[in-house]
């Protein structure tokens, strides 16, 4: 069969097989990271179904494009750029500019209101051209926001983990899961803004200890659960807040505590309108930090059953928005650790 194959003109079906092979890996890779896409786009439909074609008749109509060199550039610079781009290279072959724009196109019809890119910092030169498509296709480039993400570190023993495509010498995103696990490799990920480099510490994601942020979140919601379930045993159940007397909750720890919890739903809303979910990750270390200090200088449950359902009733309420704050980023919030 092997030899058969030496005289094999058409690759396409080997090329599909491909392809179903490696996108199938990608998305079990991304299910297991807990991402998951509602709709897959296929840049060939793009060249397929005639959309590469029709953008630069498009733009050719509006006198925006022109052939030079036997290539096929759009005037760039008529939307503020310092030199037009090539769109098609004289071998015929599309610029990544161009299924760039007919892609984002396609999202326009699509009505979309906002749209949203996430590219890495090495793609930030494709933003304007994108823009300048954009608009000069008629659309409203305001609705898009572009995320630039800078690239990811990986850091053992205090050193770089170097890695190379060439050398073949990487760990893949599978790998990084299996050493550190889905919940911490979500957190250290989101725990900084995308235009920040980020470090990640494999042995500092793997350690059970106060050092390892989402370790001491987790933790907390654990502890949280643990001092429930203590009372529970022991007789004394909480009650609602309007039925406890709130003005036992006056140590500066529990005000700080009450304060902080109710600026959730704010941060939840800036978090999302910013797109900035590391605005969660920070508000769950503070608060965690916060419940940590708390409960080791105060005795929830004592002979006192007034204060101790007053702050059994704080400390429900601590599980709640520790619990929904690591649902809202993705992560498991045990009971137990």
């Amino acid at each position: 069969v092997g030899e058969g194959l030496r005289d094999v003109k058409d690759f396409e079906p080997f090329q599909q097989k491909a392809e179903e092979a490696i996108f199938a890996k990608i998305s079990a890779t991304l299910a297991r990271m807990g991402i998951i896409f509602d709709k897959y786009y296929n840049e060939r439909s793009l060249y397929d179904d005639g959309h590469i074609d029709s953008v630069i008749a498009e733009l050719k109509a509006k006198d925006l494009i022109y052939e030079k060199d036997e290539a096929t550039w759009f005037k760039t610079t008529e939307f503020g750029q310092e030199k037009d781009r090539v769109m098609v290279k004289s071998s015929g072959e599309p610029t990544y500019r161009l299924p760039d724009i007919a892609y984002h196109r396609e999202k326009f019809k699509r009505n979309f209101d906002w749209l949203i890119d996430i590219f890495g910092s090495d793609h930030i030169a494709t933003v304007p051209d994108v823009m300048a498509g954009i608009t000069a296709l008629g659309y409203d480039a305001s609705k898009v926001t572009v995320i630039l993400h800078q690239f990811v570190t990986l850091m053992r023993e205090n050193k770089h983990v170097t890695m190379s495509t060439r050398k073949a010498t990487f760990i893949t995103v599978d790998e990084l899961l299996d050493e550190v696990g889905t919940d911490a490799a979500r957190f250290f990920f989101m725990m900084r803004k995308p235009d920040s480099q980020l470090e990640f510490d494999l042995d500092l994601a793997t350690t059970q200890s106060q050092e390892n942020p989402v370790y001491y979140v987790q933790y907390g919601h654990a502890r949280l659960c643990s001092i429930l379930s203590q009372a529970e045993g022991k007789g004394v159940k909480p009650v609602s807040f309007d039925r406890i007397d709130s003005s036992l909750l006056c140590e500066h720890e529990e005000i700080q505590l009450l304060k902080y919890m109710a600026s959730f739903p704010t941060m939840i809303e800036n978090a999302a309108l910013e797109l900035a979910p590391h605005r969660v990750i920070f508000y769950l270390m503070e608060l965690a930090g916060m419940f940590h200090s708390y409960y080791n200088k105060h005795r929830v449950i004592s002979e006192d059953i007034a204060l101790s359902q007053a702050r059994l009733c704080m400390i429900a309420a601590l599980r709640i928005v520790v619990g929904n704050g690591l649902k809202m980023i993705g992560l498991t919030a045990p009971e137990k650790m």
